[in-house]
């Protein structure tokens, strides 16, 4: 009688566990389709404005797209959530992204990154241990989307390409910034 009381017990537990399972994969789901959703908005906004990243894009080993928030005031900072995409395999890699800065600046900025990986070591590297990239420093405005300059570019070196679109908001000033990029446990 003890082993038919302690198997009922389990599986009535095991009954309550599966709704909330399913729930989680649910919820993970619907995550991870409205950062799918903001990385194809984000590219055709970045396509739309440089029609020539669409060719880069295409060509290259990867590539990964940031959707950001921030605030400013003397420091800032900034979060977001994005993927990277593999091109060879035609897999995503969800992602964080946060930003801390310091110098004369006041704001409130939406605003998207676009980095353009051009050799595979470089994009696993990315993928499998995260970047930091410390001291930039940058300036611009933006209205209702519609940015000082639009597009900016860089490099984190000769692999790869960044671009920034700046969404909505005003942010003006001259900042040193580091960023951090790391994988999305609960995505993934």
């Amino acid at each position: 009688m003890r082993l038919h009381s302690m198997l009922v017990a389990g599986l009535v537990a095991f009954s309550f566990m599966i709704p909330g399972a399913l729930a989680a994969d649910a919820d993970k789901a619907k995550k991870q389709a409205e950062i799918q959703k903001m990385a194809r908005e984000a590219l055709q906004e970045f396509y739309k404005t440089e029609p020539k990243l669409k060719e880069e894009v295409e060509k290259a080993a990867g590539y990964a797209v940031f959707s950001t928030f921030g605030l400013s005031f003397i420091v800032g900072g900034s979060g977001g959530k994005g993927l990277a995409h593999d091109n060879k395999t035609n897999t995503d890699t969800y992602m964080h992204q946060a930003q801390a800065s310091a110098g004369v600046q006041a704001g409130i900025a939406q605003s998207r990154t676009l980095i353009v990986f051009k050799s595979p070591a470089t994009f696993k590297s990315f993928i499998d241990t995260g970047w930091d990239v410390g001291a930039g420093g940058g300036a611009g405005a933006a209205v209702q989307g519609k940015g000082a300059g639009g597009t900016a570019g860089g490099t984190f070196g000769s692999d790869t390409s960044v671009y920034t679109l700046t969404r909505t908001g005003l942010q003006a000033g001259f900042g040193v910034a580091g960023s951090k990029f790391w994988k999305d446990k609960e995505l993934n």
